[in-house]
């Protein structure tokens, strides 16, 4: 793992590792391994920043993160307060397709599903309505042992395999995880410093100085190794913050008020930038979401 250290640890007498965590909030910082991963959210909301992308998580959702793909689970601004009711639910799954598992992955038979891991390289979200069955295999895996560890893991590749035709990359094919270990350090440094900070009025002077860098020098590394700018990456962070808000429990008649709990300064700018990035207006979309959830 280059980007921060972080490695998986595999014991010798184990080719597949699951784990499960509860604790007040998500790993806070980005990094990336060797191992593929699958983690069932079992509880908790945040964003998930994978590669260039972002996608809210809440309970029930399942990722597949390909390996080597930079990543962070970042927890919402409530798992770090003193909220002991706050906590955090997961269980991860690791495997190294050219490691010890390389020969199994070589088989004849493991052709097809090869071809999806490599075809399917930065990972995907489980779509919804395979949530269900791909957790239960997850668990499965988790609470088995020995010989049975490596049967119900072909039983989990080969259901998510199977469901090639319907799912969507985490990030873009263009996007590349090849970044070295002081590229990925500052640059979750960056990450971190804005998703610690949207809410309040930060500019690019901003940013630029947490990473010792001046504006126009940050400008060119940030855009390369995130192909956004850093205005983009900071109104989707905070239109996804506000979508979080918006759907739970927000009335429509306070919207204003989720727009500045978000950072924008300007109901107009927020409704402007909210439609750009979601495709319709925050009331439309609230009155999207009601109709899904009646």
């Amino acid at each position: 793992m280059k980007v921060l250290p972080f490695t998986i640890f595999v014991p010798d007498d184990k080719s597949v590792i699951s784990e499960q965590i509860e604790q007040p909030h998500f790993y806070p910082y980005l990094h990336r391994h060797d191992e593929w991963q699958i983690t069932i959210i079992k509880k908790g909301e945040g964003t998930l920043i994978a590669g260039n992308e972002m996608h809210a998580f809440s309970s029930g959702d399942i990722f597949v993160i390909g390996a080597k793909l930079p990543h962070l689970f970042k927890s919402n601004p409530e798992y770090f307060t003193d909220d002991k009711s706050k906590t955090i639910k997961a269980t991860s799954v690791y495997f190294n397709s050219n490691g010890i598992l390389g020969a199994l992955f070589n088989l004849p038979e493991m052709k097809t599903v090869s071809s999806f891991l490599m075809k399917n390289k930065h990972g995907f979200k489980i779509p919804e309505r395979y949530a269900k069955a791909i957790a239960e295999k997850i668990m499965n895996l988790h609470h088995s042992s020995s010989m049975d560890v490596l049967f119900n893991f072909l039983k989990l590749i080969n259901g998510i395999h199977g469901l090639n035709e319907y799912i969507e990359p985490l990030c873009s094919d263009m996007y590349s995880s090849d970044v070295t270990e002081n590229e990925g350090a500052r640059l979750s440094k960056i990450i971190n410093f804005i998703t610690e900070n949207y809410n309040n009025q930060i500019s690019l002077e901003d940013v630029a100085n947490a990473a010792f860098m001046t504006p126009q020098a940050f400008c060119r590394y940030f855009k390369k190794h995130t192909r956004h700018t850093f205005i983009s990456f900071l109104n989707e962070v905070r239109i996804n913050d506000a979508c979080k808000s918006l759907i739970s429990g927000e009335r429509a008649d306070c919207i204003s008020l989720v727009a500045y709990k978000a950072g924008f300064n300007s109901i107009t700018n927020f409704n402007r930038v909210f439609k750009s990035i979601i495709g319709q207006s925050p009331r439309d979309y609230i009155d999207s979401y009601a109709k899904l959830a009646g």
